[in-house]
């Protein structure tokens, strides 16, 4: 069940979690809107990254599975930001007032993408400090793992 709110910003609700799939670290669909969190950028679906051992392993799905536990949790909220150029829904997603692009961040599973937005680059500091989730190795960043794939095309 969606329901679309006209106060201040444009709210997405999902009053139950049937209605929201999770596509990736960094991407829901609520209902028939595909939303993709503001101010995050998650380890793609095929990305792989390095532990702390050096050991390879799939941190997109990693991340994934993370994003599918914070979705479980409860009703997901999303504030509309603004429209993407994909014609996705930006937003900042909550699971019960829970802010879950801060979680992610915080979590290791998805760094701050501060080209647009900086509300998570606090989260990502402590993240790589405390050594969590991609932190505890080595990663390409999500942005730039995605232009050297798309040119391999």
């Amino acid at each position: 069940m969606l329901a679309f709110l006209g106060v201040g910003l444009a709210s997405l609700a999902a009053k139950n979690v049937g209605s929201v799939k999770v596509i990736d670290g960094d991407s829901l669909m609520v209902g028939s809107t595909e939303v993709r969190l503001e101010g995050i950028d998650a380890p793609e679906y095929k990305q792989k990254c390095f532990d702390a051992k050096g050991k390879e392993y799939a941190c997109g799905l990693k991340a994934l599975d993370y994003m599918k536990k914070l979705v479980a949790q409860g009703n997901i909220d999303c504030k509309k930001i603004t429209i993407d150029r994909y014609h996705r829904q930006v937003s900042v997603c909550y699971v019960n007032g829970k802010d879950i692009n801060r979680a992610m961040v915080a979590a290791g599973w998805a760094v701050a993408y501060d080209r647009y937005d900086d509300s998570y680059v606090n989260d990502e500091k402590s993240a790589k400090k405390a050594e969590r989730g991609i932190w505890q190795g080595k990663f390409m960043k999500p942005e730039i793992w995605r232009a050297l794939h798309r040119r391999r095309k």
